[in-house]
């Protein structure tokens, strides 16, 4: 069967130019350069560079966007609170066996995004979902557009449980509390639908997504100064932990207790493990590749990259991995021999069992609550875009339902958020489905149908690793799935990380 030809969306070409030397898809067969833009528009078409003398077109924009800088925005669309449960994966894996998935996991990332960037090369096609429609006409529009509002609802669920888990703990050191206490304002429900709606909700209304891109640098920043602070504390929280009360202390965010730090360790509770299997394993791979998507981001930023190539944007994206990488590694090390088997799926609390009252973490929160809150709009517009391309594809702008879905998004993922059980619950569900589907599935799926077989036969090597690359993603998610829901049936889950 013949992929579709594509008609709903322009083509985007970086400086109008087609990186493949072939003619764009969808081309007239009278030879016309280019394809005229459908009269509708459709939103953030507008933010491209218009031509002052002609009506604007995607394929008039200009890139102008620097290497550095685009490697800059790539490591930002990278970067994300997964950062703060790699520690709790490294307590389940082990240092080498931690160290080895991760590799694995940020050299396949780079593979797949060499497979995006060659289908849209042969296509010139800027958005992930086209490709889809491209591939496999709407219903691979559709599958792609569902996979990328599902990883981003869940990167903002986890962005929200981290306001709502933090903020309350920031309030009482600022005031000076000894104990929580019961007031609304110490209440994280009440304090995320407030950040939600007095924050949020003003900026995610924004019409164009670059009126929010100055918050990407501070955000970024803030991430670093997190894992600063992560590598400063090892070496000043002793091991085992001393604590003047020695009470439980209750950890109600992760609905479990944690042991009295001033009783009696075992004898290993202060040493490092190297390879460890567990049932809580099967949250190590969906972490890690919750981590690394960045791959809906790929195409727009190589489409605003001066002077564009694949092997430019190949390099970009290597960088941009290969930071991350480095980041990943140390914030869990260094996290991991600060508390062992006792660190807990969200980082930061483990650190207010020493001393909730720390300066210093207290400004870490502040940073990281900081940067996740201003990166919620952001990631909240690819979502609105790929609802509207699926329910509302070639309308016109309109405010209203621009406003509605919206509201209706940050209203569904506070109701998640609030209900959710903890932090793991979010990281896996949505890793283990749409993140392998984004980063393996997809661009492979994709690669296959797109290249045309008088390039590459289907039986040619590119294409059979591509084919091998989807079974790969799609034993991945079937089995971290299937660990996953075998953990929680059987009731052996302990998902906090005292364990």
């Amino acid at each position: 069967m013949e992929a579709p030809v594509q008609t709903e969306m322009l083509e985007l070409v970086p400086n109008g130019k087609h990186s493949e030397g072939l003619p764009p898809a969808g081309t007239p067969a009278s030879g016309n350069e280019r394809v005229q833009a459908p009269r509708s528009r459709v939103e953030g078409e507008d933010f491209l560079q218009k031509s002052p003398d002609k009506e604007p077109h995607f394929t008039d924009f200009e890139g102008k966007t620097s290497f550095g800088m685009s490697v800059f925005n790539l490591s930002n669309a990278i970067m994300g609170s997964g950062i703060l449960g790699l520690a709790y994966a490294m307590a389940n894996t082990g240092i080498v066996l931690f160290l080895f998935l991760l590799t694995a996991v940020a050299l396949l990332s780079s593979y797949s995004i060499h497979l995006l960037l060659k289908s849209s090369g042969v296509v010139g096609i800027r958005a992930y979902e086209q490709l889809g429609y491209r591939a496999f006409g709407t219903p691979g529009k559709l599958a792609a557009a569902l996979a990328i509002t599902l990883q981003n609802i869940g990167a903002m669920s986890s962005y929200l449980y981290i306001i709502k888990s933090e903020l309350p703990l920031v309030i009482q050191t600022f005031l000076n509390l000894e104990e929580k206490t019961s007031d609304w304002y110490m209440d994280g429900n009440y304090l995320v639908i407030l950040v939600s709606v007095t924050i949020i909700l003003p900026l995610a209304l924004m019409r164009q997504l670059g009126y929010l891109g100055y918050s990407s640098g501070f955000s970024l920043t803030c991430m670093l100064f997190f894992l600063v602070a992560v590598i400063y504390k090892k070496f000043h929280v002793p091991c085992p932990l001393l604590s003047p009360s020695a009470n439980v202390t209750s950890n109600s965010s992760l609905g479990e207790e944690t042991p009295p730090l001033g009783e009696p360790f075992s004898s290993d509770s202060c040493t490092a493990n190297y390879f460890t299997l567990n049932i809580q394993t099967a949250y190590t791979i969906p972490i890690m590749a919750f981590a690394f998507v960045c791959h809906p981001e790929v195409l727009p930023i190589y489409t605003e990259l001066k002077d564009p190539s694949k092997r430019k944007m190949q390099h970009i994206s290597n960088l941009s991995i290969a930071v991350m990488y480095v980041m990943y590694f140390l914030a869990a090390l260094f996290g991991y021999l600060t508390f062992y088997d006792r660190v807990e799926s969200e980082l930061l609390h483990t650190y207010s069992q020493v001393d909730p009252f720390d300066v210093l973490i207290l400004c870490v929160r502040v940073a990281v609550l900081t940067a996740v809150t201003l990166t919620v709009p952001i990631v909240l517009f690819p979502v609105r875009r790929a609802i509207q391309q699926m329910l509302f594809p070639n309308r016109e702008f309109s405010w209203l339902r621009h406003v509605i879905i919206a509201v209706l998004l940050l209203t569904c993922i506070n109701l998640l958020v609030i209900f959710a059980p903890n932090i793991l619950g979010i990281f896996g569900i949505i890793g283990a489905t749409s993140a392998p589907c984004l980063i393996f599935i997809f661009p492979a799926v994709f690669y296959f149908r797109i290249v045309p077989p008088e390039t590459e036969p289907a039986k040619s090597t590119p294409k059979m690793l591509a084919l091998g690359f989807a079974v790969l993603g799609f034993l991945l998610m079937t089995m971290s799935l299937s660990f996953i829901i075998i953990d929680w049936v059987s009731g052996t889950s302990r998902q906090g990380g005292s364990h």
